[in-house]
């Protein structure tokens, strides 16, 4: 006779793969609460024993999670200590994300609100070789606008981008700006002396927004306020402006409210969490 051989239930196989596969999801979800517990650990690290509280697992199990993270270098074991701390793997992940973080497409719902809300032209501004530089901008309805097609530069001195970003921009930067580009006078308002710019960002800082008042180009006033990211530097400005037929002194307040608050959302979409300007 031949040797007997086994016969295979496909239901059984099936309920294996799919427990196998259930396993494999529920020690992913919980070496990811173990990663994310060591990230909010004070700088020094976190024992296995509080980890494996804070998780809700047996030593032994989060001990055995945490060598596989370590293996992947996502943590790492501090002997000396005996505290797990972050990776250099998880700082390389995040970096990733920074790469591919776009920031005009992060503040597109937000610049588009702020349209609504103000009924004027809305731009989204960085800073590049000390001018600053149109992203984006969601033009308003009405008949007279503003035009600044993304691409086009304006002087960081009499702009409202401008200033915004360079009262978060440190003192030395923005005396290099200025010895590169100098502060020309472009209408009767143009602020054309440091003295004066220092005064004006001072005044950014205290009330959180910038006024361009005819200083970039006659009978148009621009309102802007600085954006962040996650480690509290300035990476940009939003704005509204519109002739000063529309925008007019009663005006200015409100909407430096609105651009506020805008720039305090597309702040927190690219990971800020409370911006402070520069020193």
């Amino acid at each position: 006779m031949g040797r007997p051989t086994a016969t295979k239930n496909p239901s059984a196989s099936r309920g294996a793969s799919a427990k196998g596969r259930s396993d494999q999801v529920q020690s992913l979800v919980r070496a990811l609460s173990l990663l994310n517990r060591i990230a909010e650990a004070p700088d020094d690290g976190a024992s296995l024993t509080d980890l494996a509280q804070q998780v809700g697992l047996p030593a032994s199990t989060a001990h055995r999670l945490l060598l596989t993270l370590e293996q992947e270098r996502y943590v790492r074991f501090v002997q000396s200590r005996r505290l797990w701390t972050i990776g250099v793997q998880a700082f390389v992940t995040g970096c990733a994300f920074i790469k591919t973080r776009n920031l005009a497409a992060l503040a597109r719902t937000h610049l588009r609100g702020l349209m609504e809300n103000s009924g004027e032209t809305v731009n989204l501004a960085v800073e590049d070789k000390g001018e600053a530089v149109y992203l984006a901008q969601v033009e308003c309805r009405q008949m007279m606008r503003v035009l600044a097609r993304p691409g086009t530069r304006v002087p960081m001195h009499c702009s409202a981008v401008g200033k915004a970003i360079l009262s978060a921009t440190s003192e030395k930067a923005i005396g290099q700006i200025l010895r590169q580009h100098g502060m020309p006078r472009l209408t009767a308002k143009t602020v054309t002396t440091p003295a004066a710019l220092r005064a004006e960002l001072l005044k950014v800082k205290g009330q959180g927004y910038a006024v361009d008042d005819e200083e970039h180009a006659v009978g148009l006033r621009c309102i802007a306020a600085p954006v962040f990211d996650e480690t509290g530097d300035v990476v940009g400005a939003v704005s509204v402006s519109g002739p000063m037929a529309r925008i007019d002194e009663n005006r200015i307040s409100e909407l430096g409210r609105m651009v506020v608050d805008a720039s305090l959302a597309i702040s927190a979409e690219m990971g800020a969490t409370s911006p402070q300007p520069a020193n």
